[in-house]
């Protein structure tokens, strides 16, 4: 009886490696999407300076022009009420001669949602008072939406692959036991511009919203049944 006991105890014991082997069977493959998504935003940043004797005269007379480029930038398709952003002010001496003069400025920023009229919105802001421009900055609006999108194409992509490697090895695909992410979004370079003296005429230039490039890698891990 002691002897059958002591067979039996070698017998799990020997059995027990090869279950653990046999649940530990995986497949690990990985894969990658690029996507080219139509910009759907543009971004234009526009500065406001002048020079006066005093600081006060140059600080009110940039103010003023900030205003009024905020309200002609409101005025463009796809500009919200929240779209626009002011950034730093700065007001400093400058030597002109004999006699300093102070230099006052002040930028804002502004996105469209309509990315086509991102050359009217450089326009508009120049002929309001602008004496610089930098953009416009195309790029997708929603980019976590883009960058999800193209991360299920490539989990999707990486289980097919897993799945062919299963059945070339006589096996079942199971579920994933272990997804790894890594990728973005990779926006256009917009142009740069510099203002034209208020009051100008200013045609709107012709901008090309164009796409930007989504990247998504999934490395999977599956089990093998």
């Amino acid at each position: 009886m002691r002897r059958l006991l002591f067979l039996l105890v070698i017998a799990v014991a020997l059995a027990a490696p090869v279950a653990a082997v046999a649940a530990e069977r995986t497949v690990s493959v990985s894969a990658s999407v690029e996507r080219q998504v139509p910009n759907d935003a543009a971004e234009v940043h526009f500065s406001v300076s002048k020079e006066r004797p005093g600081r006060a005269a140059a600080l009110r007379i940039v103010a003023a022009r900030v205003q009024a480029v905020i309200a002609a930038s409101q005025g463009i398709a796809g500009v919200g009420a929240g779209d626009v952003t002011t950034g730093s002010i700065s007001v400093r001496r400058v030597e002109r001669g004999k006699r300093p003069v102070y230099r006052a400025s002040e930028g804002v920023t502004v996105v469209t949602h309509s990315p086509e009229a991102a050359g009217d919105l450089v326009a508009a802001g120049v002929a309001a008072g602008a004496t610089s421009t930098r953009g416009p900055r195309f790029f997708v609006g929603d980019r976590e939406a883009a960058y999800n999108a193209a991360l299920v194409e490539a989990l999707a992509q990486a289980r097919t692959k897993a799945g062919l490697l299963a059945a070339a090895a006589g096996a079942t695909l199971g579920p994933a036991i272990t997804i790894v992410e890594g990728g973005g979004v990779t926006p256009v370079s917009g142009m740069r511009g510099a203002a034209s003296p208020k009051g100008e005429d200013v045609a709107a230039p012709p901008v090309k919203p164009g796409k930007s490039t989504v990247e998504a890698t999934v490395a999977a891990t599956f089990a093998l049944e």
